[in-house]
């Protein structure tokens, strides 16, 4: 891998590549979603309430792909390739460790943490299947966001991309036979597509791995497997945990709020996962633009070049808000017919087209922290998202969810003004400090002296 050039990083080069990637794996949810909704609404609730404690495990050993991601970055804007492939090796080891602890938990704890949600009865069963097989296997998912973070931090977009394409296609293969039963298969259900999910993560894992070897061009330092650098782990837990704890309290909030949800009924349940899920698309753009400017930021701040990074991510926001509120408003036109592909039932229709139409305001808030917050880490200023997250998460959106959904009894459409009062919120904060540029003196690596 050669250290890549900070001005041969466009933001479209690298961003298209992530948008397909995240494009893919969202459908891969989406893609177990439809299926099987073709097979059960109850089992769409099961399977959506337990991904929900997934992504909370996910977010707790993505701290060290976050913080090897911005750590490399930053190197090789510095011009410092063997330190970046000794974190690279390094985070890798750091991660499967981690990460095998919390599948065995998940998987020998499961109805206690499914009991915390106060699930419908009629759902237990099957959250319980899917949670010891997707969760119990779920370290495999920490690697590949390890090795794909690496990969995208040396400006190898398209690699990450071509295996999540190549992911998707199993995975949907794998359901199609698990839910269906061609050819006389037998139909598996929810079990079925928790073997498939993990099945094709794990195929996945193995060429992310292979082309990471191949990319290597020998700059991998494989005794780091083994060894680790105290200066190196310092590093990725001091930009990691902070990072990972402004994501862990979002993913936390949320299962409180969809604690609130369950209390509403099943029906509230799937609405709030086909209104989800559908809203990944209109987001999506957001998230692709934030990873995309956090590659180019790093390098710049790893290089010095504190002044084009300024630019940079305030040109990467108001790309996105554009794209978000015109997302947005095209996604509301046609809700109803989107709606229609996961159900027939006329009340999930019209509650969700309500959503959506909400959701028109909700987004271009998220932009601004999908963004400005991306920015905010790789330049190196870390915390204060965390610290601005947990007031604002907790105080405002956790408190009017209960206030607006529970206490006034407007259910998910209370669900939703707090998500707009918590994005909206957290947003301004985030590009009010990036405009304070309190970032420029953070840097994690210091500069090649000429």
């Amino acid at each position: 891998m050669n250290a890549t050039n900070t001005k041969k990083l466009t933001l479209y080069a690298l961003t298209w590549p992530i948008f397909i990637e995240l494009l893919l794996h969202m459908l891969m949810g989406n893609a177990d979603t439809l299926m099987l909704s073709q097979y059960s609404d109850k089992s769409v609730a099961a399977v959506g309430v337990t991904n929900q404690i997934l992504s909370v495990i996910i977010v707790m050993f993505g701290f060290v792909a976050q913080g090897a991601a911005i750590l490399i970055a930053q190197n090789l804007g510095a011009k410092k390739p063997r330190a970046a492939g000794k974190i690279a090796i390094m985070s890798i080891s750091l991660n499967l460790l981690f990460s095998l602890t919390l599948s065995a938990a998940l998987f020998v704890w499961a109805v206690p943490i499914l009991n915390l949600m106060d699930l419908p009865l009629e759902i237990m069963g099957e959250a319980t299947t899917y949670i010891q097989i997707v969760g119990g296997l779920i370290f495999v998912q920490a690697l590949i966001m390890t090795t794909g973070a690496i990969l995208r931090s040396y400006g190898h977009t398209k690699d990450t991309m071509t295996v999540t394409i190549v992911m998707n296609i199993l995975n949907v293969i794998g359901n199609f036979f698990v839910i269906f039963g061609p050819f006389g298969f037998p139909v598996l259900g929810v079990a079925g597509v928790a073997y498939s999910t993990v099945i094709s993560r794990l195929l996945g894992f193995i060429a992310l791995i292979f082309l990471l070897i191949k990319r290597s061009q020998g700059q991998l330092d494989y005794k780091s497997l083994f060894r680790y650098r105290k200066e190196y782990l310092k590093k990725i837990l001091q930009i990691g945990v902070p990072s990972a704890g402004e994501q862990l309290s979002y993913n936390a909030s949320q299962m409180v709020i969809t604690y609130f949800v369950a209390q509403l009924g099943t029906i509230a349940i799937t609405t709030k996962v086909y209104a989800q899920n559908i809203m990944m698309f209109i987001f999506l753009f957001s998230i692709a633009i934030g990873q995309g400017t956090q590659i180019i930021i790093g390098h710049m701040i790893g290089a010095g070049k504190s002044d084009e990074a300024y630019e940079r991510g305030l040109k990467s926001l108001r790309i996105s808000l554009i794209v978000s509120l015109s997302m947005a408003g095209l996604v509301f036109v046609f809700s109803k017919p989107l709606l229609g592909i996961f159900t027939d039932d006329l009340s999930i229709i019209k509650l969700g087209a309500l959503l959506l139409f909400m959701t028109i305001i909700l987004e271009p808030g998220r932009a601004f922290n999908l963004v400005m917050i991306n920015s905010l880490r790789a330049a190196g200023d870390v915390k204060f998202p965390v610290y601005i997250g947990i007031i604002v998460m907790w105080g405002v959106g956790v408190t009017t969810a209960w206030f607006f959904a529970i206490y006034l009894g407007l259910g998910l459409t209370g669900i939703w003004i707090s998500f707009i009062c918590d994005e909206w919120l957290r947003g301004i904060f985030m590009v009010r400090r990036w405009k304070q540029r309190n970032w420029a003196s953070m840097s994690f690596v210091e500069q090649e002296k000429v």
